[in-house]
């Protein structure tokens, strides 16, 4: 090498170090936002049902993608999806690079993982077995997929349908495919940077299909779109999102899009596996619903037509698990977003007839109980969302309950238990070994029978406020009714809610533990009559009165995190497996849970309730794979933590209320759609330091343990003074309004 040709490469070499640097440095500054906290991997091994997946994939959007594996300690991979229908619904078209011998056991050949990276905007694997690296960064209806092969022997894409359909070979550097799933279709068309060569299909269906690469060829990129509407829209949404072969830019919108999502809430203080919990929780908040308005158009599985128009279409809502929380959630950081997902829910009424309950892209999947599109609505409605069309939405839940089915996975016309439903005000249980009678009801789900009258009772009375909101008085009435059923269904000299059969006479026996069979199903949804003896969340005073009175619901109360399981584990989680994160008879695991600690608030013992949320948060929701103890259900668990480490949360959907809890952290600041921010600061906060001693809401005194919806979304602060013991005379004259006795419409 001559002298002129090592100052060349020196000055290459320092030139290449200084690139490096300033994009290393480029890289870190973007990745200076929350999103560094956010660990996919978080509750990715089931407790005993559903992992969680470390979907990649931006806010609210349709591409979802992910290792297919049994859960993220099972070490090999067997494909990645190019998206998904819904959460835990039907994945679409599988993608794997393969290297070797191309037969037909390669398409059951797994592929041993390790050096995994996961983060909601950015995923890279490597391939121990073949030595090939895969790369992964989304767009809203696309995906970049980038493939360095590390062996020397053939190399493929291995693509195959999951569902029905076919793949084909439109070009040398262009694929395309369909999948037929649940009455409609999906579609994807890929582009790569390298000519491919169809080496074995299986001709007969065109479902499986490898694609051979040159052997010259060490890196392939790998571009797709996918549509709910034709190849053709696909191909126009990935020359849309991603029009060139530049991987980085790609990322970096991922990045951006994730950064305003994730700097909504910003928070101070806490442990660093805290903050792990916190922006993981709130990453899984946005998995769902999905826009999959592609460009002015959209598919509706729920009257299987293609619509032109310039909105947001939103589906994928387990609405029962995300009323709770996820939704509340969404209406206080996105009330326009909010306000278009219940539009969505508006026109797909308007299209099937039936305003549906688990809206996914397919079309409803009835799955669970209740009415909760009207909690839902009532809920953002009183929080001042108002882009919707409020008399249709209305219309939709009203026909709902008063003409469709409440059995439990049904929706459609009302059935011969339905009239008794309106007739006497309480579902109807079967006796022990009585065989059921009405073909309608759901071989395994069965009646749920007190479930479902406490469910609609709720829904019927956010129904009731609707109805006020129309001016519709004589409904108003008819639905304030209903929303006394639950009392039909409560047994005072027992203290528990309690099936009754259709003569009117108790269920016996009946153990409030552990009756009701799989699932307690003859009775219940997925829990046992102690959870449910608190799911009367629109009249927590009138169940007080019930029970006794505010001092004997108390001591209910603590029983309920106290009495014994009366039978081992085993026994227990093999008739109630959703029954996970126990603390006595109390499941941290399941929804209907959620709002059982705060009601401590409404007893005068504010205190109590920031004892349980503290050792709730600290036990169950940890920052590894184990850290979620039940199913997650896309949202509808994490936003629940979210709520709880903020230090609030809303007891009853409909009613603008927040009660106080005990925060994670010593700051959060959440910034507001309208340009202001609400924060909240928890003084001398600490692990020991639970309890609340003193609050000032925006310099003024505050002595009730809540706030209101309207306090918040003005802006300003709310300080507490926490301290190691409690203050037992904070928040215990002025307690929160149940929703009978607070009706803002009136």
């Amino acid at each position: 090498m001559n002298l002129k040709t090592s100052k060349f490469y020196s000055f290459l070499w320092v030139a290449c170090c200084c690139i490096s640097f300033n994009a290393t440095n480029t890289l870190a500054q973007q990745n200076s936002s929350n999103i560094k906290y956010v660990d996919p991997k978080i509750g990715s091994v089931g407790l005993i049902l559903e992992p969680t997946r470390p979907a990649v994939h931006l806010p609210n959007s349709m591409v979802r993608v992910f290792p297919v594996r049994a859960d993220q300690i099972d070490d090999q991979i067997a494909y990645f999806p190019l998206t998904i229908s819904s959460h835990r619904q039907n994945w679409l078209f599988g993608f794997m690079p393969y290297t070797g011998a191309v037969n037909e056991q390669a398409w059951t050949k797994k592929f041993t993982s390790d050096n995994e990276k996961i983060s909601p905007d950015f995923y890279q694997v490597t391939l121990e077995d073949q030595g090939t690296n895969i790369s992964f960064t989304p767009a809203a209806k696309s995906g970049f997929f980038k493939v360095n092969f590390g062996s020397k022997a053939d190399k493929y894409l291995r693509m195959h349908i999951l569902n029905k359909g076919e793949i084909n070979l439109n070009s040398k550097t262009s694929i395309s495919g369909v999948e037929d799933f649940r009455g409609m279709k999906a579609y994807f068309y890929a582009e790569t940077n390298t000519p491919l060569e169809i080496v074995y299909q299986n001709n007969q269906t065109k479902t499986k299909a490898f694609f051979k690469v040159s052997n010259q060829v060490q890196s392939v990129s790998f571009k797709y779109g996918v549509s709910f509407i034709s190849v053709e829209q696909a191909k126009q949404n990935l020359a849309n999102e991603i029009p060139d072969w530049d991987m980085a830019k790609v990322h970096a919108k991922a990045t951006s899009a994730w950064n305003k999502a994730l700097n909504q809430i910003n928070i101070e203080g806490g442990t660093e596996a805290q903050k792990r919990v916190f922006y993981t929780s709130l990453y899984r908040s946005y998995e769902r619903m999905i826009d999959i308005n592609e460009y002015g158009r959209y598919y509706s599985g729920y009257d299987k037509q293609i619509h032109t128009s310039d909105k947001p279409f939103f589906v994928d809502n387990w609405l029962w698990d995300t009323y709770i929380a996820l939704e509340p959630l969404q209406t206080i950081l996105n009330p326009k977003m909010e306000g278009d997902k219940i539009q969505s829910y508006v026109q797909m009424y308007e299209q099937s007839g039936w305003m549906p309950s688990f809206a996914l892209t397919f079309g409803d999947d009835p799955c669970m109980t209740g009415n909760h599109a009207a909690a839902w609505i009532l809920d953002a409605y009183n929080k001042g969302v108002s882009n919707f069309d409020l008399k249709k939405a209305y219309e939709g839940v009203r026909k709902n309950s008063l003409e469709a089915t409440l059995l439990p996975w049904k929706n459609g016309p009302a059935t011969s238990l339905d009239s008794f439903y309106t007739k006497n005000g309480y579902m109807p249980a079967l006796n022990p070994g009585e065989k059921e009678p009405v073909k309608e009801v759901h071989g395994f789900e069965k009646r749920q029978s007190v479930s479902v009258t406490l469910e609609n009772s709720f829904d019927d009375w956010c129904i009731a406020q609707l109805a006020n909101a129309g001016g519709n008085q004589r409904d108003r009435k008819l639905f304030l009714e209903r929303a006394a059923n639950y009392k039909n269904v409560f047994r005072v000299d027992k203290g528990f809610v309690w099936p009754k059969d259709a003569d009117g006479n108790w269920i016996e026996p009946f153990d409030p533990k552990f009756s009701g069979g799989q699932g307690g199903r003859e009775y219940f949804t997925e829990n046992n009559a102690y959870t449910y003896n608190w799911d009367v969340k629109h009249d927590l005073n009138g169940m007080f009165a019930l029970m006794g009175g505010k001092a004997k619901a108390e001591e209910k109360l603590d029983d309920l995190f106290r009495a014994s399981l009366g039978r081992s584990k085993y026994n227990l989680w093999y008739t109630f497996p959703d029954a996970t994160g126990l603390v006595g008879q109390f499941v941290m695991g399941n929804e209907p849970s959620f709002h059982i600690p705060y009601i401590y608030n409404y007893l005068g013992s504010p205190w109590k309730t920031q004892k349980r949320i503290r050792m709730l948060m600290d036990t169950w929701y940890t920052d590894n794979l184990f850290g979620i103890p039940g199913d997650e259900d896309g949202g509808g668990m994490t936003a629940f933590v979210v709520f709880s480490m903020m230090g609030f949360f809303p007891v009853t959907p409909g009613v603008p209320v927040y009660s106080i809890g005990s925060p994670a952290f010593n700051k959060i600041s959440i910034k507001l759609d309208n340009g202001k921010n609400f924060t909240l600061n928890a003084r001398n906060n600490s692990a020991e330091n639970k309890y609340v001693q003193s609050a000032e809401l925006n310099g003024k005194v505050l002595n009730r343990a809540w706030f209101t919806h309207k306090e918040l979304a003005a802006g300003g602060v709310l300080n507490l003074v926490m301290g190691n013991v409690p203050n037992k005379n904070w928040g215990v004259k002025d307690l929160p309004p149940s929703a009978l006795d607070y009706n803002p419409l009136q």
